[in-house]
């Protein structure tokens, strides 16, 4: 996909996604077994974006997901919690994808 890219380094996949319809610009996790260790936003309402943060840190990549897909901001059909949930559904296909292909 063209706004994903994701890095093992040291067991923890970095992911870096670029979100789309949104003010935010970037989006950075580090996830470990399916649990997100890190993650910073940057652009975007700080605010919302530095609790999102806070909110996620230990959880589990589908738990955020599906508690975050589909919510909207103003008259977007998108938010920056929505372009969190499609980054980790980016981050599961190119994961799916790559233990396919060292199969």
């Amino acid at each position: 996909m063209k706004n994903i890219e994701v890095k093992n380094i040291n067991g923890e996949d970095n992911i870096l996604f670029i979100p789309e319809g949104v003010c935010c610009q970037q989006m950075f996790l580090k996830v470990k077994d399916d649990i997100i260790q890190d993650a910073k936003f940057f652009g975007g309402c700080n605010g919302n974006l530095q609790g999102i943060c806070h909110l996620i840190i230990g959880h589990n990549v589908d738990e955020i997901s599906q508690k975050l897909n589909g919510i909207c901001c103003g008259a977007k059909q998108t938010s920056c919690p929505d372009q969190l949930s499609k980054c980790i559904e980016a981050y599961k296909d190119v994961k799916t994808n790559t233990l396919a292909e060292t199969k």
